[in-house]
């Protein structure tokens, strides 16, 4: 798996070079900011004052950017490659938020947050599992999960992309059902299950969970 995540990984920045190459920082930044604060409506997550906010897998342009009077901490493991590579991502850009250039394996819960955010993240990391783990970690009691997923419409093609590489950026391929249960088993309750995009292969969707 560890192969396969780093395939996604290089993979991954490529995309974003290409993704970004033709659209202007600012106009991509604006539309950004409204794409999060759309999303966040529909979630019903309140966010207040002075919360403690962590987005995992944070990309160049995560859910960070629309929150200016919280404690953020935002993770990638591509942060540095972001910085240097894409003209739409400077960390100075955010003085409220702490930048931790990690995989998410590698990090270390300290003081729970109160609100987390894992958005179109959690499919790429190595080893889904302790990834689960750790976002139970990171939340508070009481506290809420975001986490938007891709997940499989078809058993058949589950399984054969679970044997190929006929989908190079998620290294993990599950479905619905499947990702709701790593998250009860962990003890959180689905709040909501929103469906944002429907394919062939997947639908993409944000489940909201609470601790």
């Amino acid at each position: 798996m560890k192969l396969r995540w780093k395939i996604a990984q290089a993979a991954e920045i490529r995309w974003w070079q290409n993704y970004l190459k033709k659209k202007p920082k600012a106009d991509y930044l604006q539309w950004k900011k409204e794409y999060w604060s759309q999303l966040l409506q529909e979630t019903g997550v309140q966010i207040n004052k002075g919360d403690r906010i962590f987005d995992v897998g944070c990309g160049p342009a995560g859910i960070f950017i629309i929150f200016n009077e919280q404690q953020i901490e935002a993770l990638d493991p591509l942060l540095d490659q972001y910085e240097e590579k894409l003209n739409h991502f400077n960390p100075k850009d955010y003085p409220n938020t702490h930048f931790i250039n990690l995989p998410f394996e590698e990090y270390k819960p300290q003081q729970p947050f109160d609100k987390v955010f894992c958005l179109n993240a959690i499919n790429h990391v190595s080893d889904l599992n302790l990834c689960f783990d750790l976002l139970t970690a990171s939340v508070a009691r009481g506290g809420t999960l975001v986490c938007s997923i891709d997940a499989h419409n078809h058993s058949f093609f589950k399984y054969l992309f679970r044997l190929i590489p006929g989908d190079v950026l998620h290294p993990h391929q599950y479905d619905l059902e499947e990702y709701k249960k790593m998250l009860t088993d962990r003890g959180f309750t689905i709040q909501k299950s929103i469906l944002k995009d429907k394919q062939f292969f997947f639908n993409y969707f944000v489940l909201v969970a609470t601790k």
